[in-house]
Order: structure tokens, then sequence, then C-alpha cells
């Protein structure tokens, strides 16, 4: 096991097995099958991030470096909350952009019964260690543990 400490976003602690993308992660195109067209499984639909295209986010401890791509990053993040098709935490190795906090915030206030911690600035190091499938623990305190 080893341990990464993050900077905390929105508070949370949870289980989840990985799900990695070493490439920018755009949250529209990612999510836009499952909250446009009802996909229940949550695939990737961003055919352009070859780590997890057609892979599902749905309860998955997401690990990736940023988000790119469409200002309405933080609205689709708040919809996958508030329809219950969110990744079970989103765990950054950069700082987090402004529009993924501000989703991952929303929903977080907004959004009864869900909560998607959220951690960022855990280092390249991070991203270089995690891989697909590996049992992820967020704590309080921004400490993730990879296993």
């Amino acid at each position: 096991m080893k341990q990464f400490k993050g900077r905390v976003i929105t508070p949370g602690e949870v289980s989840a097995e990985a799900l990695v993308t070493r490439e920018g992660f755009n949250t529209l195109a990612s999510f836009q099958t499952a909250l446009q067209f009802g996909d229940k499984e949550v695939k990737c639909s961003d055919q352009n991030n070859s780590d997890i295209f057609g892979k599902s986010m749905l309860g998955k401890a997401l690990c990736l470096p940023q988000t790119i791509g469409s200002t309405t990053g933080g609205l689709v993040l708040y919809c996958a909350c508030a329809m219950g098709k969110n990744p079970a935490c989103m765990l950054f190795s950069n700082p987090i952009d402004s529009l993924a906090a501000a989703g991952a915030v929303l929903s977080d206030v907004w959004v009864d019964g869900v909560s998607m911690p959220v951690v960022d600035s855990l280092g390249d190091e991070f991203l270089n260690y995690v891989k697909d499938g590996m049992k992820i623990t967020v704590k309080a305190d921004g400490i993730v543990e990879v296993e």
C-alpha cells in the first residue's frame, strides 16, 4: 500500500476501485451519453480519451490529471451527482480547475444523499503509480491510500 497526500476540495471518505486516465478528462464528452441518453452504466463516451473510453465511471475512484474542454464542466459534474451517475470520488494529480471545483462544491452543498469526495494536487507520482482496478481509499484529511 502507498499513501499520497492532497488538498481536500470536497470532504468525505470512500473506498472504490480505481479508473485511471493520464489524459485530460473532458467532462461533457465523458458524461454525455449517460446524462442525455440514459446510459445506466455511465460508460465514458469521450472517444478521444483512449484510457477510459467505453469503461464505466459509475462508483469508481476516477484518477486523472485535470479536466479539459467545455465550460459546462461544472454543471455536468453537478448533474451527474444529482442523477446518481457520478464516480465515487475524483482524484486529481494536478491542482483542480475552477470549473470542476465549482461542480464538485455545488454537488456537495446542493445534492442530498450524494457524496463525491474530491482531492487534488496528489502529484505526478500518484498518477504514475495507480492502475485500473487498484483499491483506493480516500480519508477525510486528504490522504489517499492505493493498494
